[in-house]
């Protein structure tokens, strides 16, 4: 993806808003088709910049670089922090954080400023010298990117302003009604279906309409939970209409044949198999790219001490309730977490000790790149925003949560679509050496409820720091549940299912982007109304 790096550095420096100059409605440095949108090179490098978003910030972490790792995994149950953290880290990790905090506001602008590249291309493509076709293509890139930013908004921090254009960055700020948000969302991943099938050379990574696909399924199952009415926090609409539109996408991601699992778990993290056959879309990182301050944040924040036992920034909040249960023979483990790792051959710390150093805590895994061991600055590892392990997992729920686990959409049963990830996981069926060993993992004779808590930690099992734990944990209505027992996370209560507002916005136009429950004296409804712990 060479060629889209090289257009992002030019994106960066063109596209240089920063998002508080936007959300104040400054717009310093807006550009138009007047004084840049003439070529279809002008184009590609602005929607380049749009994918920058993803791995590059000035101020603090790429936000798929450790941004909303913060917010979705160390705000989660299985994660905390070890040493050299800050305060506002501690916050995140011991959910005691507010309106001012540092990550939050971080994340707010970041996606903010991804939608607001979006929306200057998307206006402006139109005008460029191309083909009908290139401009279309570029225009669905940059609306599956807005979607993209939009579904995390939505998520955290629930009504937000829905900035569709950029005459909308001038009028005063205000939070959407949450329906509103999911309708723009949805019909931007309609149009995004558009897009090609895939991308080869310079072009591997970008969005596909496998992608769009693939978030649209996820979107809908996110929906499918959320309170009906008119109210500002719920949508229209039926939970099944939305369960069946999951199904419906997700099936068409798998039947597509496109996409595969890869044999070996940690294949989809290994450097040299970025880009396979499971990535759906990453977030595309290269050998000693920098992303602003921190390159791929997530190796360091995991990886952050190398071969010795001080902890690094991230670690797990409990090793018996998360690493200690997977069970025997399940690759997961050792795919998500190192408890042991061989010193890299060219640079053994200490020729006169074994080559194998062992933890006393296991770090995670999936961040730490081996070819560059004790340079996590130089991680080429990508993040993995969808693979299709996760569209497997979103059919099984989302036709268990219809009728139960036996429930089948054109002869596909929630179990069928569950049990392939776990025949991967124990290398099982197809996935063995030989292709023929007996699935002797799979599930059966599960109830619906028995089967939803099988599903809920078996995606726990196969997510650890993929920047899904959070959302999932507030989708089920578990979040302040999931947190008991878990040392310096037993204070959360319901004001946690959403991140608050942040106060540098807030400052902006208090009325018109009010405050969350439970931050800053912020009474009123709590954020999910209904049936959560």
């Amino acid at each position: 993806m060479k060629k889209i790096f090289i257009s992002i550095l030019a994106g960066i420096a063109l596209l240089t808003l920063s998002c508080t100059d936007e959300l104040e409605q400054h717009n310093k440095g807006q550009l138009t088709d007047g004084n840049f949108f003439k070529t279809e090179a002008d184009a590609t490098a602005a929607v380049d910049g749009i994918y920058a978003i993803l791995v590059h910030s000035d101020k603090n972490m790429p936000l798929y670089g450790g941004q909303i790792l913060y917010l979705n995994d160390l705000a989660a149950d299985y994660m905390t922090v070890g040493s050299n953290n800050s305060p506002e880290t501690s916050a995140i990790a011991y959910v005691t954080y507010g309106a001012s905090n540092f990550e939050i506001q971080c994340t707010w602008e970041q996606l903010y400023k991804g939608i607001a590249r979006a929306n200057t291309a998307i206006e402006n493509i139109p005008n460029v010298t191309a083909s009908d076709e290139v401009k279309q293509r570029l225009i669905n890139e940059a609306k599956f990117l807005r979607a993209l930013f939009y579904f995390n908004a939505v998520q955290f921090f629930g009504e937000i302003p829905l900035i569709k254009t950029t005459a909308d960055a001038y009028k005063p700020l205000t939070r959407n009604a949450v329906n509103d948000v999911y309708d723009f969302i949805i019909e931007d991943l309609e149009d995004a279906q558009a897009l090609p099938l895939s991308f080869t050379g310079s072009n591997t990574g970008r969005a596909t309409t496998g992608a769009a696909k693939a978030l649209l399924a996820r979107v809908y199952l996110v929906r499918s939970s959320l309170p009906r009415g008119t109210n500002t926090w719920e949508v229209s609409g039926t939970a099944t209409e939305d369960l069946n539109n999951a199904v419906k996408y997700a099936y068409e991601v798998i039947n597509g044949n496109q996409y595969e699992l890869f044999s070996n778990f940690y294949d989809a993290f290994d450097p040299a198999k970025k880009n396979g056959k499971e990535h759906i879309f990453s977030a595309q990182y290269t050998y000693g790219q920098q992303g602003g301050t921190a390159g791929n944040a997530s190796a360091h924040c995991t990886w952050s001490t190398g071969f010795n036992h001080s902890l690094p920034v991230l670690i797990t909040s409990n090793v018996d309730k998360f690493y200690n249960t997977y069970a025997a023979g399940d690759q997961r483990r050792k795919g998500s977490y190192a408890k042991q790792l061989n010193y890299p051959a060219k640079s053994k710390i200490d020729p006169s000790k074994d080559s194998i150093f062992i933890f006393d805590v296991p770090r995670f895994r999936k961040f730490i790149d081996t070819t560059v061991v004790l340079n996590w600055m130089a991680s080429a590892i990508n993040t993995d925003i969808i693979r299709l392990a996760d569209v497997y997992f979103t059919l099984a729920e989302a036709l268990n949560e219809l009728s139960g686990p036996d429930n089948a959409y054109n002869g596909i049963t929630a179990y069928d679509a569950l049990n392939e990830i776990r025949r991967r996981a124990f290398r099982e069926g197809k996935y063995s050496a030989d292709g023929t060993a007996p699935a002797a993992h799979d599930l059966s004779g599960l109830d619906q409820a028995s089967f939803r808590e099988t599903l809920q930690q078996e995606r726990y099992f196969e997510f650890v720091t993929e920047q899904t734990r959070w959302f999932d944990l507030v989708r089920w209505k578990k979040l302040v549940q999931s947190y008991q027992g878990i040392v310096g996370k037993e204070q959360a209560s319901h004001r946690n299912y959403r991140f608050p507002i942040p106060q540098a916005e807030r400052n902006l136009n208090p009325e018109g982007l009010w405050q969350n429950y439970g931050y800053d004296g912020a009474k009123g409804d709590k954020p999910y109304y209904y049936d959560y712990n």
